[in-house]
């Protein structure tokens, strides 16, 4: 664009058209038409653009806008816009071949006779300038965007080139009632998108500890970081803009197992390859070394796995949070129990016991309409990205209904049962006898999901969020929902399942472990960390 757009007009670039179109008079010539001289993407953090979305705290020279919410940018011609005469549209491309049919390409027009899945209206013209207003499509892909002015002329369309300053990213919108990630209380938005320190809770139950993280959603590179790993993932730029996709997607990327993704996974106490998993207190440098490097980065455990996917989550407008649950159960076969196998002497017998608690996980939840579910089963859910078992193929877990989990609604997607086992199984003991027979000898209902704690909104406090995932332990509410859910889920019959679970007090079963919930429970069969 000129510096000075005071000078004097263009010149036809062909001399025959000066005198109309193959000389005949009265055909408008190119140099007549509407001719792009400058685009103002008002992309600053202190323009109406940035504060109004909420994203004046991305570190970025280009333009941050939440989908489904207007925003604004300035379009200076060549001469005054005429709307009876000129036409013109403003493009969004996303993706390397985009079509209007999958949503990567979309054209805005200011006329309201030709309106698309985007609005588009003028509201201003000063001059040369048209102030052009547009309002993404609340579902639309997530994601960095390429603008285009696009001039319509009986020789073709004049349309600008690509530059750099024209980009834009567009995020999902928790302010918007149309998205599917809506939020309808400030102060869980304020702490679930826009705060970029948290606290994570760690240690036991009954010594619970405090770590804090640096989440840095709004730093230098990581917005595009997060989409690298979108990238990475090979996920298709069309379920971009499905936020259960989205998150499901990155649960398994957020892992290495089996996809070279963010994160190597390393209980094992020897770092020397890497970072301990206690060193690290930001996800900063995790994400930006993986896009620089390619690689996986070493080491990690379940609360850096939930932090630096809490990271991603706020980065790209969905509310999240880290959530601590203390007895992690881990059911590894899928019977919503936790399995403990005794020998004779009443010992836990570790060649055949395949199930464990741990002493705390930490997971994420976020906040999403679950419209493939049924009504009610939306808001929190619980997704995870530290590899314990497959969920389709890959090692993740996730989207999960907390609402579905509390209420033993265990066929809805995804994951809900392993979930459900990790807060609510029963703890069930078997004797195992000489001839191999397994006899169940003990059940304690109460011992896993102790508590489960998240920071509470806008202060340094916990917050216990137990029974958003459970009712009431010993009560009737929480047994009878187990009963249902165990039988439903597992087909068994409750008559079977009740008399299976009524155990019976033998003396010779139980001389062999007097107090074995102080001596099995949790020194025997609970690792230091997970």
């Amino acid at each position: 664009a000129p510096q000075n757009h005071q000078q004097r007009p263009r010149r036809c670039p062909d001399r025959q058209l000066q005198h109309g179109l193959f000389g005949h008079p009265g055909v408008r010539v190119l140099c007549e038409f509407l001719d792009v001289w400058e685009v103002d993407m008002k992309h600053h953090h202190e323009d109406t653009n940035r504060t109004s979305h909420k994203t004046h705290l991305y570190n970025l020279d280009s333009l941050v806008v939440r989908r489904g919410q207007e925003f604004e940018v300035n379009i200076k011609f060549n001469r005054p816009y005429k709307p009876d005469e000129d036409k013109f549209a403003v493009e969004f491309v996303i993706g390397s071949s985009p079509e209007y049919s999958k949503g990567t390409y979309m054209p805005v027009f200011a006329v309201k006779e030709r309106q698309t899945a985007w609005a588009g209206r003028i509201t201003e013209t000063s001059e040369n300038t048209v102030t052009m207003a547009v309002t993404p499509d609340p579902g639309c892909i997530v994601g960095k965007y390429h603008m285009y002015v696009a001039i319509v002329t009986p020789y073709g369309i004049r349309r600008t080139k690509r530059e750099k300053s024209r980009d834009l990213y567009i995020l999902f919108n928790p302010w918007a009632a149309d998205d599917d990630v809506f939020l309808n209380d400030e102060s869980e938005r304020q702490e679930c998108v826009m705060n970029e320190m948290g606290i994570i809770y760690h240690g036991s139950y009954d010594d619970i500890a405090e770590r804090t993280w640096n989440f840095g959603q709004f730093n230098v590179g990581i917005l595009d970081a997060c989409l690298y790993i979108l990238d990475r993932s090979q996920m298709p730029i069309t379920s971009r803009g499905d936020v259960v996709k989205v998150v499901r997607q990155a649960s398994a990327m957020l892992n290495s197992r089996d996809d070279d993704g963010v994160l190597v996974g390393n209980w094992s106490g020897d770092y020397t390859y890497g970072v301990a998993p206690t060193s690290w207190t930001g996800s900063t440098d995790i994400l930006l070394s993986y896009q620089n490097t390619r690689s996986p980065v070493c080491y990690a455990q379940c609360w850096v796995y939930a932090a630096v996917f809490n990271t991603f989550l706020r980065c790209l407008g969905i509310p999240a949070r880290v959530v601590t649950n203390y007895f992690s159960a881990h059911d590894n076969n899928g019977n919503l129990k936790t399995d403990i196998i005794l020998d004779e002497t009443g010992r836990i017998d570790r060649g055949r016991t395949k199930d464990s608690i741990w002493n705390y996980h930490c997971w994420n939840e976020c906040y999403m309409a679950r419209k493939d579910l049924p009504a009610g089963f939306g808001g929190w859910q619980v997704v995870d990205s530290t590899p314990q078992e497959t969920s389709d193929g890959m090692y993740r877990c996730g989207p999960a209904s907390v609402n579905a989990i509390k209420h033993g609604q265990m066929c809805y997607p995804y994951d809900a049962p392993f979930v459900f086992a990790e807060v609510n199984s029963d703890v069930v003991f078997y004797m195992r006898g000489k001839e191999g027979t397994m006899e169940p000898v003990k059940v304690n209902r109460s011992h896993v999901g102790r508590a489960v704690y998240t920071k509470t909104p806008g202060e340094l406090t916990r917050k216990d969020i137990t029974d958003q995932y459970k009712f009431p332990e010993e009560t009737a509410f929480n047994y009878k929902r187990t009963v249902k859910t165990h039988s439903r889920f597992l087909l068994i019959p409750l008559p079977i399942f009740n008399q299976f679970f009524q155990v019976k007090k033998k003396k010779k079963k139980l001389h062999f472990f007097p107090n074995y919930p102080q001596i099995l429970f949790f020194p025997q069969i609970v690792p230091l960390f997970f």
